[in-house]
């Protein structure tokens, strides 16, 4: 059994600025990752392609590793946390969400994600008595309020129209994997550098991934074409290793429940690529709903321990 309280926290923390802009980064990289994930759907499984986009990262990480100290490079005693965030926010949570995201709408599945820096405010707190403040937790109200504005565009229209899926449960237990995935990276990365507990967490998750993604094969064949590649190659370079990197080290500067504020950013850069790449129109009710969530994380960053 992981006993987080018991860990000590002695790493210094860094100033929040380059902490915000990490979160940021990552968020902007994982809404491709939404868009890109949500476009597969029929052409590559969840299993294969999670462990596809993993075996990647993974390698990528392990020779950026060859060159940190020996201590970065052995699990030492970090070894059942770091199993820990391989389990929650590697093998379980990427089939998790691909998975929802095949029995839902990306709407659904966004609206859900807002919910992501409420459970993991308390998943802080319960399992290492990071402080909840009140605060914090209306900023995260406001910014499951400023996701709401963004997904409908302000049209009351939107909610009579919105139906549960069965992909929506998949989608919650998704992040409340991520939560704890960002739990156990805290106390990780109080002993060891982002880029290690990143790297640890992928490749302990691979001998997981990789026998579950040879039998989905069997029965969800992938469809290779050119471009199906491309875009699974990627999702192995930018959400994964860019994406997972920046998000830990923001929540290493920031704490999980800090950094998870700014979670909610995912609908904001969603909105932007949807108009940039697929010329969907922006509205009054877009920009108003970005700048709560915004305003939502930077509000929260001010009370800071």
């Amino acid at each position: 059994m992981i006993r987080l309280r018991s860990l000590p926290f002695t790493a210094q923390r860094p100033s929040a600025g380059s902490g915000l802009l990490l979160v940021n980064l990552a968020t902007f990289t994982w809404a491709t990752n939404m868009i890109l994930g949500r476009w597969l759907r029929d052409s590559v499984g969840p299993l294969t392609l999670s462990a596809i986009r993993f075996a990647v990262g993974a390698a990528i990480f392990g020779l950026l590793l060859r060159s940190r100290p020996p201590e970065e490079r052995r699990l030492g005693a970090d070894g059942r946390l770091l199993a820990g965030m391989a389990l929650t926010g590697v093998a379980l949570f990427a089939p998790t969400l691909y998975w929802g995201l095949r029995e839902t709408t990306a709407v659904n599945a966004t609206l859900i994600n807002g919910l992501g820096p409420l459970i993991t405010g308390l998943l802080a707190a319960a399992l290492i008595r990071e402080p909840l403040p009140p605060r914090r937790l209306g900023a995260a109200a406001l910014g499951l309020l400023g996701v709401a504005l963004v997904i409908s565009n302000g049209s009351p229209a939107f909610w009579r129209n919105l139906h549960g899926r069965r992909g929506d449960g998949l989608v919650l237990l998704a992040v409340t994997l991520w939560g704890l995935y960002s739990v156990l990276g805290r106390r990780v990365m109080a002993r060891r550098s982002a880029l290690s507990a990143t790297a640890w967490s992928m490749a302990l998750a691979l001998p997981l991934l990789i026998p579950a993604a040879l039998v989905e094969q069997q029965i969800l064949p992938a469809r290779w074409r050119p471009e199906v590649i491309a875009a699974v190659l990627y999702i192995g370079v930018a959400p994964t290793v860019v994406g997972f990197l920046s998000w830990n080290e923001g929540v290493r500067r920031l704490g999980p429940g800090g950094a998870m504020l700014f979670y909610n950013t995912l609908p904001i850069y969603g909105a932007l690529l949807g108009a940039l790449l697929l010329g969907e129109p922006l509205g009054p009710a877009h920009g108003l709903g970005g700048a709560l969530i915004l305003g939502a994380g930077l509000w929260a960053a001010r009370s800071r321990d």
